[in-house]
């Protein structure tokens, strides 16, 4: 059975920019994790309730696998998808840190898309898939699409390619499980103060490399001083940056 890479993907710089209704719209760089990646595959079942092996700490109808493939079967009406997974388990090797701002279950989400479109020729184009994945979860559409590096506004649907060369990465991850929703919060609540059209387009025409070398890792990411307010086990690690809500940091590999 093939097998697929779902990668994990680092921010580089996360501002934000507004509000939209109860959701932060934002500006962010986006760059794959070339090194740190889950795997995924298709296997044999005899159950014919939808199934997904792997190491997850949530229930099947919560993972975001479960949610794309509920999006992608209201889109396509697919008796062969409906067919396929009564036979099929989704399995996944996870190696991605979850709740950890690397985009692990976004990524699965994509991945598991395009897996879809590929085995069972749904006829899907990258827009289409990158539309349901935003019904899935913010992430999403970047790794549908499978950038390098991009840049990322709105709530995540606008998704534009950043020519650049891919930096390889050093991530570390505390053990500390941070919840997205808190961090959105505690920073609207105590800390919210969006960045200028200007500035936003000085950040998203700059290399990720130059970014990292000038400006200060607090700076760098507006969640970052939130999710230090939200949990007092969270500490800063100097000269590493924070990805997403975190918890995890990462800084550009030593050669």
């Amino acid at each position: 059975m093939i097998r697929y890479k779902a990668y994990a993907k680092v921010n580089i710089f996360l501002k934000i920019t507004g509000m939209r209704g109860d959701y932060h719209t934002l500006s962010s760089r986006f760059m794959r994790v070339n090194s740190l990646f889950d795997i995924l595959w298709f296997e044999k079942k005899s159950t014919p309730e939808f199934e997904i092996r792997g190491n997850f700490d949530c229930p099947v109808h919560s993972n975001t696998i479960y949610k794309a493939y509920k999006y992608l079967q209201s889109v396509t009406h697919s008796e062969k998808l409906s067919l396929f997974f009564e036979n099929h388990a989704v399995c996944v090797d996870k190696k991605i840190p979850t709740f950890a701002g690397l985009g692990g279950g976004s990524s699965d989400a994509a991945t598991f898309l395009k897996m879809c479109n590929e085995k069972l020729e749904l006829g899907l184009n990258t827009l289409e898939l990158a539309d349901i994945g935003t019904n899935v979860g913010a992430d999403v559409p970047f790794f549908v699409y499978g950038y390098e590096s991009a840049n990322v506004r709105g709530i995540g649907e606008i998704v534009e390619p950043f020519d650049e060369p891919l930096i390889d990465f050093e991530v570390v991850t505390p053990d500390i499980c941070i919840s997205t929703p808190a961090v959105y919060r505690h920073y609207r609540e105590h800390l919210y103060a969006p960045i200028d059209t200007q500035e936003a387009t000085r950040l998203e025409s700059t290399l990720s490399r130059d970014i990292l070398a000038s400006i200060d890792p607090l700076e760098a990411n507006d969640l970052y001083r939130s999710a230090l307010g939200c949990y007092p086990q969270l500490h800063e690690k100097e000269g590493w940056f924070f990805s997403g809500s975190g918890s995890s940091f990462f800084r550009i590999k030593e050669q």
